[in-house]
This record gives structure tokens, sequence and C-alpha cells, in this order.
């Protein structure tokens, strides 16, 4: 893929995946140069609320801090829920993503995705925000289309491509065929639920309360879709303060029990894979089910998930070579691309 056509420093072009757990951000013959955690930690000063840390610097603070500094996410479930704090991680990222350099007047030409199911307040929320932290121009693409893209489906040929994108913050379906949308649908429902849910888990059968960090550890240390016999032998660690005595403990916890305690989650993923191939035409489910199903995001690395796709559904079912990046490579080649460009929203000045 030659994406030389993207300009020079001068006309710095981005595609970004804003992401309600993390933004990456992909840069024409360079990748993703920026894949960080969408949190900011905001410090009171005098009554008066500053950016201490974004990114990396400040998820790691979270729960670690006293009440002068908190950490909070811009986004909820895939839409921006304040503003001023995403506007600012926005231009964070893109500074850092055009090493280091303070954005000048002509600033770059960002495509972003969006979810399927965003309004149109949602989408130009999501537009304001980028253009008031520096872009020249910035254009949105639907999460499924740019993941299928970056997964390198064959969205431009006359044969129906399915592709199911868990994020942090929702699931998103998408049928393709001839580069266009035959079908598209979200859930808020993801990663975040999933650590939500091995927290009330822990809480509900040791009255242990864990934090999301420590939840979010476990799911990927031992996390799984679905329990075995070998599941109950493989366990981890997890530490937190104990709601009844009110000391600190430490507990262990099989991969059986994480299937357990995200088995409503998994479920509600598998109900919106469910949906969308009910609406898919007959035509299109035929090359479906010949072409199995591809998925995408974070939500993909859970153990066992595409085999419980697999088995719900009987098709084939395969992880992307490169999950946690394949909607900020795809929204990066549909900017790039002229055939492409109808899949894009545009709006330019600022907001």
């Amino acid at each position: 893929m030659d994406f030389s056509l993207f300009g020079s420093w001068s006309s710095r072009q981005f595609a970004i995946d804003l992401g309600t757990a993390n933004t990456l951000i992909f840069v024409p013959g360079e990748g993703v140069v920026v894949n960080e955690p969408s949190v900011v930690a905001v410090e009171s000063v005098n009554g008066v609320q500053q950016v201490r840390a974004v990114g990396s610097d400040a998820k790691i603070l979270t729960g670690k801090t006293g009440d002068d500094i908190r950490t909070c996410r811009p986004l909820n479930e895939g839409v921006i829920n304040d503003l001023e704090l995403a506007e600012k991680m926005i231009r964070h990222f893109i500074e850092k993503a055009n090493g280091g350099r303070v954005l000048m007047s002509r600033g770059p030409e960002v495509v972003i995705g969006v979810p399927a199911a965003s309004t149109e307040v949602e989408r130009r929320v999501i537009q304001a925000a980028a253009l008031n932290a520096g872009a020249r121009e910035v254009w949105l693409i639907e999460e499924p289309m740019a993941a299928a893209i970056g997964a390198g489906l064959p969205i431009d040929e006359p044969v129906g491509s399915i592709v199911v994108d868990i994020g942090g913050g929702t699931t998103q379906v998408g049928i393709i065929a001839l580069k266009r949308a035959m079908y598209s649908t979200s859930e808020r429902v993801g990663g975040d639920k999933m650590d939500d849910a091995i927290a009330a888990y822990v809480r509900k059968k040791y009255n242990l309360e864990i934090g999301v960090i420590s939840a979010e550890r476990i799911k990927k240390e031992i996390g799984s879709a679905s329990s075995s016999e070998e599941g109950m032998k493989i366990v981890g660690h997890v530490g937190g303060r104990d709601v009844t005595a009110g000391h600190l403990s430490e507990i262990e916890l099989s991969q059986t029990e994480i299937a357990e305690a995200l088995h409503d989650v998994v479920q509600q993923i598998v109900e919106v894979v469910s949906r969308a191939l009910g609406n898919a035409g007959a035509e299109i489910a035929s090359d479906i089910i010949n072409q199995g199903l591809v998925m995408t995001g974070g939500g993909s690395l859970l153990r066992n998930i595409d085999s419980v796709l697999r088995d719900r559904t009987g098709l084939p079912v395969r992880v992307a070579d490169e999950p946690l990046t394949c909607v900020a490579l795809g929204a990066g080649r549909a900017l790039e691309a002229p055939e492409y460009r109808t899949e894009l929203h545009a709006a330019s000045g600022a907001i």
C-alpha cells in the first residue's frame, strides 16, 4: 500500500481511532505513532481545573490520587461526554503524532472513526472537538467500514463481508459489499462492561471491592468467553478491600470464574451479531457463509470469544491479523484513496 499521497509535513494527515478506552493515530508511511489510553487527569489549582496528564501518564494515576486530582475519560460508550477535555486530549495526541511540534495555523487533515449508530449531534460534537483541537479539516467514517478496510476485507468487490468490531465502549457489526454498508449496527457493550462485570462478580462472591484497573488486568491475564474444566486450573490473583471487614485482602480467581462473570456481556455481543445476520439478504447471506466472520478491536482478543461466536452462528470466525489497529489503518486508507472518499463526511473551519 502506497501512502505517499498523504503529503509532506506541511500538510500532515492523520487517521484517528478515537476510542472510549484507547486512542490510536495512524500516520501514512509511519504506521501507528500514538496508542494511548483515552484518559485525562485534571488537577484543581486555586479552584481552576487544569490538565495534569493525558494518556498513559493519566491512566497510571487512576484510583491513586487525592481529592485535588481526578482522572476521567472524555468519551463514554463511543461518544464524547466532555467536549472541553476531549479537545485537549485530541490536541495532545495530534501534537505527539506531529513529533511534539505545536500545531501551526494550517493544521492537519484528519479522519476519525465514529460508531455506526452515533447520532448526527454526536458526530458534530466529534468534528467540533477535532476542529477546535487544531485540525484543518475533519472527515468521519463509520467504524465498521474502517475496520473492514483495515482488516483487508474485499469491500470493493460484489461479495458480502461481515466484520465485528469489539471496542472498549461499543460492539459494532457491519455487513459490507461494493464499498457500501448494506447493514450496520452497534450496541453499547464492550471491554468496559467486561471490566465492570468482573468487578461486580468479585464483590458479590467474595465481598471484595477491586478497581477497574485490576479488573482489566485480570481480564487480560486469564479472561475467557467460555468455561472449561481446564479453566479451573488457570488462576490469577487480585487484591482489594473487604467491604464487610474493611481490611485489605487478596484472592485467587480461576479462568472459569471469569468466564462466569463475563457470561451476560458475551451473550449481548452474540445477540448483536445475530441481529445483524438476521438482516442480511439471501445473496449476502450466501457470501457470508462462504467467507465467514472477521473480528477486530481489543475485545476480539478475549480468549475463546471467536469459538463462542463460531458455535452460536455456525460460521467460520477469525480474528484479524492486527485487530487493535484495524480502525485506524482503515480510516487512513479511506482518507488516502479517492475511491473511498464517498464514505467520508467532512467539516472544515472551527465550530
